[in-house]
């Protein structure tokens, strides 16, 4: 008998079904909680899969935790589950109704577990998005500074930025001490970082963003990404294609990759001037060149090789 479960995540409780067997039971968020969970599911045979809504990264410990375990654990997009909901009719919403719905979900889908970011990369991705934070608040401060008429409000928003600017520099030092120290991460970054359009900010985004770089195929590593397009269509009528989903962190990062690629990258720049040439929107050329940009980083760390210029 195969055994899916499904588990419903708050900031401090975690809801577990198990289905068939239609066993539930709730647990602390916690370190204590989680372990429990571990030792819970770790003995069922015919454990197929562990479906995890993703919620806010309240999960990441479970998640963690899980996979650390050997247990087939995967992180679900909440709106995959609410569609499944809607088309059998669940209306119903409690955390323990979620939770057997999110098992169920899993048994119909068979969604594939990925591999986890190990504690490092994970480490990685936890300092580059702090540096996202950090720099969204500068650009908000500096702009209130501004503003802002002379007196006690433009010290205040000065002593700020000049907290957050000492923040951002010290972090960035760290960041670079720990890529340039670790002998896989460097080779990594100075592959990407050979593609013109690619600087250590870009890099160091997909390094901590997108592990999965190098492993997938190009229609994989693009739909990760949220850059491959899906058709609209019905009858006769057919919409404009659209992109959207994966993960927006990486796809923010190769947008500006591309912005820049079209300009200094001679190869990208060619492509996305023939797309305009032909009738395609500014906007469309440059998010091909963002995918484009991404086929080809992911093929220089699959074969290990710096770009070279045609």
């Amino acid at each position: 008998m195969e055994i899916t479960v499904g588990i419903d995540v708050s900031k401090a409780v975690l809801d577990v079904h198990v289905h068939p067997a239609g066993a539930s039971f709730a647990l602390r968020n916690d370190e204590a909680g989680v372990a429990d969970l571990v030792r819970r599911l770790g003995p069922l045979v015919g454990l197929v899969c562990i479906g995890i809504e993703a919620s806010g990264r309240y999960e990441r410990l479970a998640v963690a935790e899980l996979a650390s375990a050997g247990l087939p654990v995967v992180v679900l997009n909440p709106a995959q589950v609410r569609h499944y909901a809607q088309a059998i009719g669940q209306r119903a919403k409690t955390d323990r109704i979620d939770a057997r719905l999110i098992a169920l979900f899993v048994e119909a889908v068979r969604p594939e577990p990925r591999p986890m970011p190990d504690a490092s990369t994970a480490e990685l991705e936890a300092l580059m998005t702090r540096r996202r934070q950090i720099v969204t608040m500068l650009v908000a401060e500096r702009m209130r500074r501004q503003q802002a008429a002379p007196g006690l409000v433009r010290t205040s928003i000065a002593r700020v930025v000049t907290t957050l600017e000492a923040d951002l520099k010290a972090l960035d030092a760290h960041i670079d001490k720990t890529v340039r120290g670790t002998p896989v991460w460097r080779d990594k970054e100075d592959l990407l970082a050979s593609v013109p359009g690619i600087g250590k900010t870009i890099a160091r985004t997909l390094l901590a963003e997108l592990p999965e770089l190098g492993r997938l195929s190009p229609k994989q590593i693009a739909a990760l990404a949220g850059l491959a397009p899906y058709t609209r269509q019905s009858g006769t009528w057919r919409g404009r294609s659209c992109i959207g989903g994966g993960r927006p962190a990486v796809r923010a990062a190769l947008f500006m990759g591309a912005l820049v690629a079209a300009r200094h990258n001679p190869t990208l720049k060619a492509f996305r001037d023939r797309l305009v040439q032909n009738g395609k929107p500014k906007l469309v050329a440059i998010v091909a060149t963002a995918r484009k940009l991404l086929t080809i980083l992911n093929a220089i760390i699959r074969d290990n090789k710096p770009w070279q210029t045609a």
